[in-house]
């Protein structure tokens, strides 16, 4: 281990620069488009366990709000565009805003927490989850009210918590 001197030092080697960070995300990418194919071969493997949060999770809290936020937005809607999963209405759509959130929130609140380690991870993961699954919720009444279908508790209950709990 080199040895730091000095102030600057310190916070030059604790500072991740935008290469590295852009590095971080184009991997955190690569999983979201090649994790969900191992979970896929499962019968609803991917609505159970979620492949695509983790990634998206990762990447708000090492890189940042910003770069988790623009890989949650993104990857569903590219994914379903190369993939056809998900299918990108309503499912992919709602999953943009839920996963969005996600990367957002999971990175401004490990950022502003003075815990690290796994106490931090749960503190910032928890409301993250809970923030992006009532995201998706309004992201999906809305959708399918525009499409004349209806999106009851029931659904909400079922699709954000009982099916997606080991996940």
């Amino acid at each position: 281990i080199p040895k730091i001197r000095g102030i600057r030092s310190v916070q030059k080697a604790t500072q991740m620069t935008a290469t590295k960070r852009l590095v971080l995300t184009a991997v955190n990418i690569a999983l979201c488009l090649v994790l969900p194919m191992a979970f896929h071969s499962i019968p609803n493997g991917g609505k159970i366990m979620l492949p695509m949060h983790i990634p998206v999770l990762l990447c708000g809290m090492v890189c940042g709000w910003p770069y988790g936020l623009a890989v949650g937005a993104v990857m569903p809607l590219l994914r379903g565009l190369l993939f056809g999963m998900p299918v990108l209405y309503p499912t992919g759509i709602g999953m943009a805003f839920e996963l969005a959130a996600y990367g957002a929130v999971i990175g401004l609140l490990y950022a502003k927490l003075n815990k690290r380690g796994v106490a931090g991870v749960y503190m910032a993961l928890v409301p993250a989850m809970l923030a992006g699954r009532a995201v998706w919720g309004v992201a999906q009444t809305v959708l399918l009210g525009l499409g004349g279908n209806g999106f009851t508790m029931q659904m909400f209950i079922a699709g954000a918590f009982a099916t997606a709990l080991p996940g």
